[in-house]
Formats: C-alpha cells, sequence, structure tokens
C-alpha cells in the first residue's frame, strides 16, 4: 500500500482523462442501453446521455483539489493506498451524483422511481465496471510517461569511485564547492538542504554541466538559485537560495553579473 504509484499532477492530463470519460458514458450507455435507457427517444437519448457524461466528468474533476492536497502533504508522493482513496472516493460521490441526477432530472416528480438497489445494478455498477480500468490506465500511462520524462531531465555527478555520484534534478542543484580532490555539492531533497561529498574536481564538473556558473576558483553556481547581490568588505557575494552564500572574485565578475543580471530581468 506505500509503494509509489506512477502519478502526474498535471492539470492538463486530468481534464483530458475527464473529458474522454465523458465520451465512453456517453458511448456505453448509447449503445448498451442498459436501466431504462431503451425507452428514451432518439432526441432524448442525445439529451439525456451526454448529460449524464458531462456528470462522470464532474465527479472526476470535484476531486483534482483534494488529489493536490494529498499530493502535496505527501511531499509530491503518490502511493498505491493514495490512488485507493481517490477511488473510494470517486465512486462515492458518482453514486450520490447519479442518484440525484436520475431523481431530479430524469424522473423529475415521478411517483414511483426505481429504488437505489435497482439503480446500483442496473447502471451505476455496470458503468463503473467499464469507466474504472480505462480510468486507472489513464493516470497510470500519464504518470509512467511523466516519470520517463522527468528521468531524462535529471543529471549525474560522478565521483572517481565506482559507486559515488548524485543522480539530481539539476534545478535542484544549488551550489558545488571544491574542497582538496573533492567537490562538496549543495542541492534540494524535498524541502530541505543537504550535502554530499564526492571525489572529483570543479574543472571536470565546469565541463560537464556549463549550464552551472563559475563564479570562484572553489565554487560553481545553480543561476536558477540567484536571490540577490550582497557585498562586505569591498568583496562580491552571491545570496542563494536556502541563505547560502558564495564568493564572486574578481576574475569572474563580468562573466557572472551578466550572466546573473540577465535572469532576473
Amino acid at each position: 500500500m506505500n509503494k509509489k504509484f506512477p502519478f502526474d499532477p498535471s492539470i492538463k492530463h486530468h481534464l483530458i482523462i475527464a473529458i474522454s470519460l465523458a465520451i465512453w458514458i456517453f458511448v456505453f450507455l448509447y449503445f448498451t442501453e442498459p436501466f431504462d435507457v431503451n425507452v428514451f427517444s432518439d432526441s432524448e437519448k442525445l439529451i439525456y446521455l451526454p448529460l449524464y457524461g458531462v456528470l462522470g466528468a464532474i465527479c472526476y474533476v470535484l476531486f483534482l483539489p483534494v488529489q493536490h492536497f494529498l499530493f502535496i502533504k505527501n511531499n509530491r508522493n503518490w502511493f498505491i493506498k493514495t490512488e485507493l482513496l481517490f477511488f473510494l472516493i470517486f465512486i462515492f460521490i458518482g453514486i450520490i451524483a447519479t442518484r440525484l441526477f436520475y431523481l431530479y432530472v430524469i424522473v423529475p416528480g415521478e411517483p414511483f422511481p426505481h429504488d437505489l438497489s435497482y439503480q446500483l445494478k442496473t447502471i451505476i455498477l455496470p458503468v463503473f465496471a467499464t469507466i474504472l480500468p480505462i480510468i486507472l490506465f489513464g493516470r497510470f500511462a500519464f504518470g509512467k510517461y511523466k516519470n520517463k520524462k522527468t528521468e531524462a531531465q535529471k543529471i549525474e555527478i560522478k565521483g572517481q569511485g565506482n559507486y559515488e555520484g548524485l543522480r539530481l534534478y539539476l534545478n535542484d542543484v544549488i551550489c558545488i564547492q571544491s574542497s582538496d580532490n573533492y567537490i562538496e555539492v549543495f542541492y534540494i531533497l524535498g524541502d530541505d538542504l543537504k550535502k554530499s561529498l564526492i571525489r572529483n574536481k570543479l574543472s571536470i564538473i565546469t565541463a560537464e554541466f556549463p549550464q552551472l556558473l563559475r563564479t570562484h576558483r572553489s565554487f560553481l553556481i545553480n543561476p536558477h538559485h540567484f536571490v540577490q547581490w550582497k557585498t562586505e568588505n569591498s568583496k562580491l557575494f552571491t545570496l542563494l537560495s536556502h541563505h547560502i552564500e558564495v564568493p564572486v572574485s574578481r576574475t569572474y565578475q563580468n562573466e557572472v553579473k551578466l550572466v546573473l543580471n540577465s535572469t532576473t530581468e
């Protein structure tokens, strides 16, 4: 249950799932005619059945704010148990919405509407049996695609040893400091600042990752994390995320100012 589930938080992709869901519900009801659908005229089918589809899409979209909250609460992770919670809430909301739609839109004022158990057996559960696998597949596919795309955006800072190195998103790297025959990488993991010591040379890292900016013979910084300039005793420093101060030597000042000033414009 605590195993991670491939998940894509993109609202755009979930709206695609919702629209696909609406279309599929309409197609399923139109061609299988469960419940009392067969008593509708052709014109009534084209009025009421699309509304059932829209209702399904709305039930899906209603969960998205809760989904976002759970995703952030779990440190931007999504688990199998969270996915099961989504489906339980979706089914619960769907049953209530479908029942109310039937009573107040399809048969308003009818003296003897079908009871809930009959409606569950003849329309709601059969529809859920067909749409839930489609929703699961769509969410899983978008999640796998997002994970694959995300992995491609990672960089690997290698060490000279066989088991040394870090694999990180470029924008999670704040700065790298040279320390004798080692480099110390400052990076973000979740919301926390981390440091790792790796056996390598700063000159090698500079050549491998031109996205990082040399500010000093002992420092590389990620311009993405630049906050502001700071001067102290006629010396120039860059203030980065997590209150990290990095010196800027005279050798690199012109280039550093040019790059960092352009990133803030």
